[in-house]
């Protein structure tokens, strides 16, 4: 028979440790799954973050690269930063087709090539869903920034984008 101090302790112990593992075993919430679309309904959790040189100019960037976080992209977000962007990683080099679906923020769009060198900027205006395809089947990365970035900070065609790592192709695509 234990003493009535050591029945404390032992009580004490057994419901710290109850009250440690009150939680393991209950499901994690869900992470809601993607609309028929492709796309989130809701304003995605911010993104991992990278920074981009435009130049002499900075942008703390969200890099979109899985389907679902390019197919919802700055949907439902309410606000964007003056030097904050999203860059949108593509697999394989195509032609670029982007819209407003569900976006209420103005945005300015730089669809990019392999290399990173802007080939052309488009302003995409809100809630807007007709889609801005690019004049070629070259982009492999689109940058979207609040409208008027580009003009704002002297940041046009064949501006080439870079990381603090290297190249777009070598932060993302691990080339040499």
């Amino acid at each position: 028979m234990l003493s009535p101090v050591k029945n404390f302790w032992l009580l004490s112990v057994l419901l710290s440790l109850g009250l440690a593992t009150a939680g393991c075993g209950k499901p994690s919430p869900a992470v809601p799954a993607p609309d028929p679309s492709g796309h989130l309904n809701h304003a995605q959790p911010r993104l991992p973050t990278i920074k981009l040189w435009a130049g002499t100019n900075a942008l703390i960037t969200e890099v979109a690269s899985t389907q679902t976080q390019v197919m919802t992209g700055m949907m439902f977000r309410e606000s964007m930063a003056e030097n904050e962007a999203m860059i949108f990683v593509f697999p394989y080099p195509h032609q670029a087709s982007f819209y407003m679906k569900n976006t209420i923020l103005p945005l300015s769009c730089a669809y990019l090539d392999n290399d990173g060198t802007i080939l052309e900027i488009h302003d995409l205006q809100p809630k807007n869903e007709t889609a801005v395809p690019a004049a070629t089947d070259r982009i492999r990365f689109v940058l979207e920034t609040k409208q008027g970035w580009f003009q704002r900070h002297p940041v046009g065609i064949g501006t080439v984008i870079s990381t603090e790592r290297g190249s777009l192709l070598q932060t993302f695509f691990r080339t040499p």
